[in-house]
């Protein structure tokens, strides 16, 4: 079966210029401008590369287009993802970590479409569980956080992934000091923060409600009594084992942050009018499929696309921007380890190597090795390539 992706998705049948002109006054400004992003990836507007075989009898010349560096963009969420896994592999110390997913009751998940500066909160909160619980002990442990506002089918689900280590800096001593975390410590934690963001966002009143939750509103059912029914659930903290191999959680997660919601593996099928992908249920275990129409499928892919400068990723502890510098070499000192030297990001050619096991540079006439002769930058930065949005999605020439 042949294998398409989201941009060709949007760009069949003109469905993501219907879906815009049939929603543009809801869309989010970074939503159509991470679009117009995608759309323009590898499109020769974004400026290219030149290569002619070094081969003086060979005519082969070769144009490189270059891509939109947008996360909504399979591709190019597969060479940032690299590229982040391999700068964590450099920076965290080799110790034992642990992965705990955050989660939250159904019934919050819209109040973050409707205030999206909770969003800007929530990772904070998680990491607060656990540095409240390394306080108590004196200690630094190192986290870093990533938001998913989605479910595996797509769906609305707000969440937290976060990695921790299971030990960290003595603030007094410079030694490390083994951590544990009881889940059901977490838990009530996590629960009790998220409800009083909700209970203080509404007190100042900083919180539209939504429309199925206002109508169960009234004088004897308040918005705190809503919050109390919630509260006396219990909510999901997973803590998985903890591992010495922290590369393997590297990877991982590396998978999720960097990419689109779906992965491009999970497009099973499209047909021009019905999309099918392939997602775990995590009830039965098993994989299903999910059809859904091009313009269903548009609309909750989508919606995840974060506003334009919102970090997904954060970092906590001794891996905080403004300690790092300063704890971090205490930490491989604890450790007893040595800083590895930063890497050497992956060039164009060795990304197609690793992942497709060939040499783009290599002549398909001749053998030769093809070498660059001229660069054009592109004559649009990426506020202008708006005024080309239509055009990139009717197919036009630009």
């Amino acid at each position: 079966m042949a294998k398409f992706t989201i941009k060709q998705i949007l760009l069949s049948n003109q469905n993501w210029w219907r879906f815009y002109n049939q929603h543009r006054d809801k869309l989010r400004a970074s939503i159509v401008s991470c679009i117009t992003k995608l759309l323009s990836c590898k499109n020769i507007i974004r400026g290219y590369q030149k290569y002619v075989c070094s081969n003086p009898d060979c005519p082969h010349i070769k144009l490189i287009p270059h891509t939109c560096k947008c996360r909504a963009c399979s591709s190019c969420g597969k060479k940032a993802t690299e590229l982040w896994i391999e700068k964590q592999n450099h920076l965290l110390p080799d110790t034992s970590w642990q992965h705990i997913t955050f989660t939250m009751p159904c019934e919050l998940w819209d109040f973050f479409w409707l205030n999206r500066h909770l969003l800007n909160l929530i990772s904070k909160i998680a990491a607060d569980c656990i540095t409240s619980i390394a306080n108590q002990k004196n200690v630094t442990p190192g986290i870093f956080t990533a938001l998913h506002t989605f479910g595996r089918n797509l769906k609305r689900n707000v969440h937290i992934h976060l990695s921790t280590t299971t030990g960290g800096l003595c603030n007094n001593t410079h030694r490390w000091k083994k951590l544990f975390f009881h889940q059901a410590t977490l838990m009530r934690l996590w629960r009790y923060k998220v409800v009083k963001l909700f209970r203080d966002a509404y007190t100042k009143q900083q919180l539209i409600i939504p429309n199925r939750i206002a109508k169960q509103l009234n004088h004897t059912f308040t918005f705190s009594n809503f919050l109390d029914v919630l509260y006396r659930k219990t909510w999901i903290v997973h803590c998985a084992k903890p591992t010495t191999e922290h590369k393997k959680i590297v990877r991982y997660l590396g998978g999720y942050f960097k990419r689109p919601p779906i992965a491009q593996s999970k497009l099973k099928h499209y047909d021009g009018q019905e999309v099918t992908f392939q997602y775990l249920d995590h009830y039965t275990k098993t994989y299903r499929d999910f059809k859904l129409s091009a313009q269903q499928f548009i609309a909750r892919f989508i919606r995840h696309i974060p506003d334009t400068g919102f970090r997904m990723i954060r970092y906590y502890g001794f891996l905080a921007n403004r300690l790092r510098g300063k704890l971090l070499p205490k930490v491989y000192a604890a450790l007893e380890q040595e800083a590895s030297l930063p890497p050497i990001p992956l060039s164009y050619a060795e990304m197609i190597i690793k992942n497709f096991n060939f040499d783009p540079f290599s002549c398909i006439l001749c053998g030769h090795k093809m070498v660059l002769c001229a660069v054009d930058f592109g004559k649009l930065c990426a506020h202008s390539l708006l005024q080309f949005h239509r055009a990139l999605a009717l197919l036009k020439k630009c």
